[in-house]
């Protein structure tokens, strides 16, 4: 058998493995199924899919004249370097907005706070809260508190619902083979930087956590794509790796990745290899994944690198392996990116 008909022998067979339909049989949950990788998958699409109705996975859907979103936020620690629960809580939100192509209007904030939780914490959180959505122009309309025994909240858990209005720039739609893949930027900062902050694996580093609005940037790609903007996704849990995973088994398409194109700094590139992390898997709060009509990729990747020079072309769409996503090493070899079963960094939103 050459190298090549082995290597569609074995693509053959992970294909027919990822296209039978995910059944939810585990007997309970485990920090697995919050990780945004396969065990996520399962959950969502083999229990609560179905006793909701649910055919779409979108972070953002349609309600009537708005689009609306909903998130939960249990980050440890509530402080980090570059950020904290509170600005987190806002940007994660009005971002699922953003990719989906609605301009964020406003939030709901609730919050579970724990018995004993530092009044000067609740205030510096509320205050991030409030600044963070000032940046992002939106208003926080609502909320609710609670209140639960020591020692059964972390300090405190948050969670937000968001609204936006659909702008009609947008007409995000099927990816095509031929399709740029496009980033806004480097990746991996947001889940090193929390990482490092826990001081579990004794690595001491300089890295800070991307979270922010993404509205600037994709405001700007609606303006130099058009149409020629396909889909959008903010890479959050399961980093860079999920999202393409994701979009690429949702659209029955193959994607192809060059590693060398991919941009990630030194630092972040360094822990991760200590560690035994790929970067792709590791968490961001204020990077997106955009494709791009070839027609419009140099125009849309222009846009981008206004707001980050960072910002990189890093593969295209294809049609074969359907669902299948491959990585061009920087070695000159093929391997498949598939989406992990749990998170090597949880509890990083």
């Amino acid at each position: 058998m050459s190298v090549s008909s082995r290597e569609e022998r074995i693509l053959g067979i992970i294909e027919t493995a990822r296209a039978k339909r995910p059944r939810f049989k585990d007997a309970a949950i485990t920090m697995a199924h919050g990780a945004g990788g396969k065990a996520t998958q399962t959950l969502i699409e083999g229990l609560l899919a179905p006793a909701f109705g649910m055919t779409e996975f979108d972070d953002a859907a349609a309600a009537g004249d708005v689009l609306v979103t909903t998130d939960s936020f249990v980050v440890k620690p509530l402080r980090f370097p570059g950020g904290s629960i509170g600005e987190l809580a806002v940007n994660g939100t009005v971002n699922d907005l953003a990719v989906a192509g609605a301009r964020p209007l406003a939030i709901t904030v609730a919050m579970i706070l724990e018995e004993g939780l530092d009044a000067g914490v609740l205030r510096a959180e509320v205050e991030a809260i409030a600044q963070a959505a000032r940046e992002a122009q939106v208003e926080v309309v609502a909320g609710d508190t609670k209140v639960v025994e020591r020692g059964h909240a972390d300090g405190m858990y948050l969670t937000t619902t968001g609204v936006g209005r659909p702008d009609p720039r947008a007409r995000l739609g099927a990816l095509r083979p031929g399709d740029r893949i496009l980033l806004s930027g480097g990746i991996g900062e947001h889940g090193t930087a929390i990482m490092l902050a826990r001081g579990e694996f004794e690595l001491e580093a300089a890295v800070e956590s991307d979270t922010r609005s993404l509205w600037p940037t994709v405001d700007a790609l609606l303006d130099a794509a058009g149409p020629a903007l396909r889909a959008m996704r903010d890479a959050t849990r399961g980093g860079v790796a999920s999202v393409l995973n994701e979009l690429a088994r949702a659209h029955r398409v193959a994607m192809v990745v060059r590693e060398r194109s991919v941009p990630v700094d030194p630092v972040v590139a360094g822990a991760a290899e200590i560690l035994g992390i790929d970067p792709m898997y590791v968490a961001n709060e204020g990077k997106l994944v955009a494709f791009v009509g070839p027609e419009k990729a140099d125009e849309a990747l222009a846009a981008m690198r206004a707001i980050d020079e960072r910002a990189a072309e890093i593969g295209e769409v294809k049609t074969e392996p359907q669902g299948m996503v491959l990585v061009e090493t920087s070695f000159g070899g093929r391997r498949v990116m598939d989406q992990l079963v749990g998170d090597p960094l949880p509890r990083i939103c």
